[in-house]
């Protein structure tokens, strides 16, 4: 082969000096063109060939188009292989491009319009695909008719390397790579199958699989059922929810053959399911997608995708589709086999606690569980309700160390050991200390919290112990809320390990009216937020809540629980202590106890008198009143062998007056003493006297109790 060197241009028959080598470096090639010489003139199909361009001509008459050697060359046919019918294009053009092409050419044809032009690509024989354009010109007879197009084909696949109908492809694969992340990403958070349907069911469900519409059905004892829609005009009719496995339907055709099923048109779906004619309405007019859902070699269900515009699917449209619908068979697999663990553990869990409550005299008990509302496993909270010798009845709220079956486990033999302690009669110390030692005992690496009361209705008292574990709530019938200071220890297990197993007794009073309040943290505990939070929504809940109990009880779980949607599991009980004959009694009330022997006795009740004197917006006689207890409650337990049992009541009327009590067992009547400037002692009654509007002794049966008042100042409701 010889060539020029680009320093000897061919002669110029122009003359004006033009040529596109000068000045660049070029690299002979060997000519791979028979026919064509130096000086040998091309004829015109010849430069078409050469530019991968070739002619057709379409007699829209006959039905006939007529492609030269060129048009054959682009789209890849033998002689051979066509036969002048445009139909012998399909093996080379797929029926997607078909439709790009034919749109094209109607509109032109709506629009009279001489020409028209479309971008498609040609299917080829090795696997490949080329992207080709066509443009014709549209003949008319002398009545304005189009009978025939003329134009050319040419291969485009260089000119669209960067063109934007390519990097419009290339956003759709990014788009559809998108879709698939998020689609995945959405269905890995969902643990049961409740939480797949919200998934796919909830807004943008469709969406995540490039449709405007869905349903997602599962396989149940040979019958299939509806569990999901997103998109359609309306709700799936009652008698389509639950069908037969067989092929009068799409989802359960799909389901029984194990074949996903394409139709470009909702006419198309109709006639091959006419079960569904009475349903056209509620059908997008567009596509439809019907795909099994195989997991582990299992059909477990079929999903539904509809389009609102009618379209032939493309094969990598079909590829997502089917993509999508392995995640959605593998996450629903996952979900189901979760919903069936959960429900054998939450199963063995509710065996564990109180099937009935024993009645109460005197008074009504609620109760309310909920395992954790995410994740596997199971926690340990119980409760208990155990009815007592001489009428009284104790109370359980408790919660084992963990979230798991280990955790039930622990709880249930916590449970009935505590159970039969209580039962037995002992103090409420005596049985936590004898809990703690059975937890201990039982070689496991857990602890539980508890708090346990021993409660009796016909004189309000209650003695509560606590390991660890939230102290109790009381509403009076006033909806006063409080909570009351009560003395702990350890938790269970931990006690006795270190040796501090000692869980002193707190006394508390139920007036008639009221309600106590024990649960777990798991009813007043997020993540990421303060307790102090929780406890405060929980006071305001019981304030604002209902009268009834179980109305109440219903609406604490479901405002702090099941409405923010915890992640821990919850017990709750309600002892409500009903009225006596006369009505409820309206008076608010305060009653603690102190033992002789507690010596932080005295500043416990200092603590709770000033929180309940807020409450009651005691003003400037708050101080009045709390050095008054503070004389009293020290003269009963220095003068006495007992303890002290301290009542304040807000008693009604104008002016309001604040009533505060201390009985002891002493039958020794109080002296006032005048005692010189040097004694230590002597001066209580003297504060009580001087601080006080009124005060004085009342024998009390086996012993007596010294009382004074003090005059409050007005609401400001009031005054205004």
């Amino acid at each position: 082969m010889t060539g020029r060197s680009p320093a000897e241009p061919p002669p110029d028959p122009s003359g004006r000096g033009y040529d596109p080598r000068s000045g660049r470096d070029w690299h002979p090639v060997e000519e791979d063109v028979p026919g064509v010489s130096d000086h040998e003139p091309v004829g015109l199909r010849e430069r078409l060939s050469l530019n991968r361009t070739g002619t057709f001509d379409w007699d829209l008459d006959r039905g006939c188009m007529a492609l030269d050697p060129g048009a054959m060359e682009v789209f890849d046919l033998r002689p051979d292989e066509y036969d002048g019918a445009p139909m012998s294009l399909i093996p080379r053009v797929p029926p997607e491009e078909g439709l790009r092409l034919d749109e094209a050419l109607s509109q032109a044809l709506e629009d009279g319009h001489p020409s028209y032009g479309a971008y498609f690509r040609v299917h080829c024989r090795d696997g490949s695909r080329r992207w080709t354009h066509s443009q014709g010109r549209i003949l008319h007879d002398a009545d304005g008719r189009p009978y025939r197009v003329i134009g050319i084909v040419r291969e485009a696949t260089s000119e669209l390397a960067d063109s934007a109908l390519l990097r419009s492809l290339q956003q759709d694969r990014r788009r559809q790579t998108v879709m698939v992340q998020q689609t995945t990403a959405a269905l890995a958070r969902a643990l049961s199958v409740r939480d797949v349907t919200r998934v796919l069911g909830g807004t943008g469900g469709a969406r995540r699989f490039g449709a405007d519409g869905l349903v997602l059905g599962l396989v149940e004892n040979d019958r299939f059922k509806v569990i999901a829609t997103a998109g359609l005009e309306g709700e799936v009719p009652e008698e389509m929810i639950t069908s037969r496995l067989d092929d009068t339907l799409p989802l359960a055709d799909a389901a029984c053959s194990r074949r996903p099923a394409f139709l470009s048109t909702r006419g198309e779906l109709i006639a091959r399911y006419p079960r569904l004619r009475p349903y056209t309405a509620l059908l997008p007019t567009g596509s439809a997608a019907f795909l099994p859902l195989v997991a582990q070699d299992t059909v477990i269900g079929a999903l539904g995708l509809f389009n609102a515009e009618p379209a032939v699917q493309s094969q990598e449209a079909r590829n997502l589709a089917l993509a999508l619908a392995g995640v959605v068979a593998q996450s629903v697999q996952r979900a189901t086999l979760f919903d069936q663990e959960r429900e054998f553990a939450t199963g063995l869990q509710e065996t564990m606690l109180p099937r009935r409550l024993p009645a109460i005299a005197g008074g009504a008990v609620t109760v309310r569980y909920h395992p954790a509302g995410v994740g596997r496993d199971v926690g340990g909270d119980w409760y208990d309700v155990i009815a007592l010798p001489q009428g009284r009845v104790g109370l359980v709220v408790g919660d084992v160390q963990g979230h798991d079956t280990h955790a039930a486990a622990v709880m249930g033999q916590l449970r009935i050991a505590l159970r039969a302690y209580a039962g037995e009669g002992h103090t409420p110390e005596t049985v936590l200390v004898r809990a703690s030692r059975f937890l201990a005992e039982l070689d496991t690496e857990r602890f539980a919290t508890c708090t346990y009361v021993q409660a009796d209705l016909q004189s309000g008292a209650l003695h509560v112990a606590r390991a660890g574990h939230l102290g109790p709530l009381i509403s009076d019938s006033s909806r006063h809320i409080d909570w009351p200071e009560v003395c702990g220890g350890l938790p269970l297990g931990l006690a006795t390990t270190f040796g501090h197993d000692h869980f002193p007794e707190t006394q508390l009073f139920l007036e008639p009216g009221s309600t106590l309040l024990l649960c777990t943290d798991g009813l007043v505990e997020q993540p990421g937020q303060d307790i102090c939070a929780g406890l405060d929504a929980l006071s305001a809940a019981v304030r604002d809540g209902p009268a009834d109990l179980e109305a109440l009880a219903d609406r604490i779980s479901d405002r702090l629980w099941a409405d923010p949607g915890s992640e821990d599991d919850m017990a709750l009980l309600l002892l409500h202590r009903l009225p006596g004959p006369g009505g409820a009694d309206a008076t608010p009330r305060l009653r603690l106890h102190v033992h002789q022997a507690d010596p932080q006795g005295a500043a416990e009740v200092r603590s709770a008198l000033r929180r309940t004197l807020d409450q009651w917006r005691a003003g400037g006689v708050l101080h009045n009143v709390e050095v008054a207890a503070s004389e009293l409650i020290a003269n009963a337990l220095t003068h006495t062998e007992s303890g002290a049992l301290i009542t304040v009541e807000l008693l009604p009327g104008a002016p309001r007056r604040i009533r505060l009590e201390v009985e002891d067992r002493s039958s020794r009547w109080p002296r006032r003493r005048s005692p010189g400037e040097t004694a230590t002692s002597g001066r209580g009654l003297m504060l009580v006297e001087a601080l006080a509007d009124r005060w004085g002794a009342e024998p009390r049966g086996a012993g007596k109790a010294l009382w004074c008042e003090f005059v409050a100042p007005e609401e400001p409701d009031a005054a205004r």
